[in-house]
């Protein structure tokens, strides 16, 4: 009967909204051949650092699911991802480095991937596996950028670079907003686990970007009682420079991934999908703080050795070989070929790859199948500062060249005594910015309004600019909204495409104090608009700070309600979409944190 239960409740959670097509797996022999396939979970967090395991020697805290997956798989020694969140898990999904992607920002439109890019899960899908993505996605919002554009069946998250409260806040669920249900790492799990329960019958892949330790610095008390007053006894190699309770306050984040990652585990072997199922781990970029990670120079943002290393577990127990150590360097531009070929899926239809598939190396026999491995360099590139990694060695974004195998902290120079070294090692820099960077174009990408294949669209205040007195609530774009409305003379505006002309009814996510009520407001496009004055108060209190466990420089959100302000016919083609106030009688028109838009077919 609990069985049974369960099932009904996975189908309660996943009620699928179609979006677009996707194949379905045929009767017959073709089916037993696609159940023979593994299933495949992809576990990333955000900014949780290499050294925040136990695994990695850190005493500070214990991650023991997490760590198992590397005792029961195997693990990589130096993997390396990208100084920050959207680039890396563009190059995830693409297998290539990702200004050929055109990812460009991690904000404002620029961390989307281009749409000709084919992602694992578009592979997958065609593959006849059921996708889902839980949790934080960054490479996309409006369709078909969005997660159900890219391969993804089933999306249940956010699509920012960081929200602003993670206790039950307002979430995207194929599009439409939707309220989580309790802390976001364990509602995201949750719908995972759900989704697997429901398609364990035929081949599935997860992908479950948690959206920890990212700031806000935000915890249950379960996990953050025990650090609270914990001491530390491994701290960052300049400790002057730690602050211990954002250290704190990480860790029992990690802590929290770590239980989550035991229960998504335990759901696998209850469904007795232990040995059918790949379990891949790693992390996004480096510490979001100045904390121990293993005496490595730089955290998050950074292009050298402490910024761009991460863990990476790769688990398949019968297949995968237990306890392996894996030495040659690899990145997460290796993740797409490697996947689809233990799955023995078709990587055709995507552009050139930049990785190569570790396949040889998870499946050697013995060190000297993997002394084999080809000789490789790899680069790490953020903000207009390049570093080159081969396996020894690492030359910086300033030219300077360390021996990694003994000196992992980038402390010691060796330019002057090995000349060829950084003459070879700066030549493939050279190199890499002609044949990759030069695929980089000026971003002059509009927000795309009116996909033929859905009938939403959200344009969240991120996106927008505003001209005058109106600010942002921070100077984070990713989750804010804009205030201090008090003109008539300013306005709000997003550059947009319209792919398909229609009628759309607007609805803009508003607060307004009761004294402030009364503005007349018009949302415009081209030569139509539609006006409503704004009757209803709602005033809600900003959250976030009685859950934050140290102060935070991101906004602090409201419950927004949303407002129909009417109809707008929209012509197809690019223009700016405004909102304006006409007549503000009170001291502020509104505050202003999204607008969507539904096309009446």
């Amino acid at each position: 009967m609990m069985k049974l239960q369960r099932t009904f409740l996975a189908a309660a959670l996943y009620v699928t909204v179609a979006i677009v097509g996707s194949p379905r797996i045929s009767q017959g022999n073709e089916l037993n051949e696609v159940r023979r396939q593994p299933n495949v979970v992809v576990i990333l967090t955000d900014d949780q650092g290499w050294g925040d395991l136990s695994s990695s020697g850190n005493k500070n805290l214990q991650t023991p699911n997490i760590d198992s997956l590397a005792r029961d798989g195997a693990s990589f020694d130096r993997f390396f991802v990208c100084p920050l969140c959207s680039p890396t898990r563009a190059e995830f999904l693409t297998g290539r480095y990702h200004p050929r992607s055109n990812v460009v920002g991690v904000s404002t439109g620029g961390e989307r991937m281009d749409l000709d890019e084919v992602t694992i899960a578009d592979l997958l899908r065609n593959a006849g596996y059921a996708t889902a993505a839980f949790g934080k996605w960054h490479n996309g919002t409006q369709y078909p950028y969005h997660p159900n554009g890219r391969g993804f069946d089933e999306f249940y998250g956010f699509c920012s670079g960081h929200w602003g409260h993670y206790f039950s806040p307002l979430l995207d669920r194929n599009g439409r907003i939707v309220n989580g249900h309790g802390y976001t790492s364990d509602d995201f799990t949750e719908h995972a686990m759900a989704f697997i329960e429901l398609h364990r019958d035929r081949p599935f892949f997860v992908y479950l970007p948690l959206n920890t330790p990212h700031s806000p610095m935000q915890v249950p008390e379960r996990w953050w009682s025990e650090f609270a007053d914990k001491p530390l006894p491994m701290r960052h190699r300049e400790p002057n420079r730690e602050d211990t309770q954002h250290t704190r306050a990480a860790l029992a984040m990690c802590e929290n991934t770590d239980w989550n990652v035991g229960r998504l585990l335990a759901k696998l072997g209850e469904l007795q999908l232990t040995r059918d199922t790949i379990v891949i781990f790693f992390c996004d970029n480096g510490p979001n703080g100045f904390r121990w990670n293993g005496g490595m120079k730089g955290r998050k943002g950074s292009t050298d050795e402490g910024g761009v290393r991460s863990p990476l577990f790769v688990s398949w127990p019968g297949k995968i070989a237990a306890g392996q150590r894996i030495m040659p360097i690899a990145a997460a531009i290796d993740l797409l070929p490697t996947i689809v070929e233990l799955t023995g899926s078709s990587g055709e239809g995507t552009k050139p790859l930049d990785g190569r598939s570790l396949v040889p190396l998870l499946m050697a026999t013995d060190d000297s199948a993997r002394s084999a491995w080809p000789e490789r360099n790899l680069f790490s590139f953020w903000g207009g500062k390049l570093s080159v990694r081969s396996q020894r060695y690492r030359l910086d974004h300033e030219g300077h060249l360390y021996d990694m195998q003994v000196d992992p902290g980038q402390e010691k120079d060796i330019v002057a005594s090995e000349p060829d070294v950084a003459s070879r090692l700066a030549d493939a820099a050279q190199h890499w910015r002609a044949d990759v960077l030069s695929e980089l174009k000026k971003d002059d990408r509009p927000f795309l309004v009116g996909h033929s294949d859905v009938t939403w669209t959200q344009l969240p205040a991120r996106d927008a600019v505003a001209t005058g007195t109106i600010k942002r609530s921070s100077v984070h774009p990713n989750c804010s909204y804009f205030t201090n409305w008090t003109s008539a003379n300013d306005a709000v505006t997003w550059d947009v495409e319209v792919l398909q002309e229609g009628t759309y009814d607007i609805d803009l996510y508003y607060a307004c104090p009761p004294k402030d009520v009364g503005a007349t407001v018009r949302v415009s496009f081209r030569n139509s608009h539609v006006e409503g004055r704004l009757v209803e108060a709602h005033d809600p209190p900003v959250v976030g700070a009685a859950e934050d466990r140290v102060p935070r420089t991101e906004s602090y959100v409201k419950d927004f309600k949303p407002w129909r302000i009417g109809q707008l016919h929209l012509s197809a083609g690019r223009g700016q979409l405004m909102v304006s106030a006409v007549q503000i009688p009170g001291a502020q028109a509104l505050e202003l944190r999204l607008m969507t838009l539904t096309r009446h077919d």
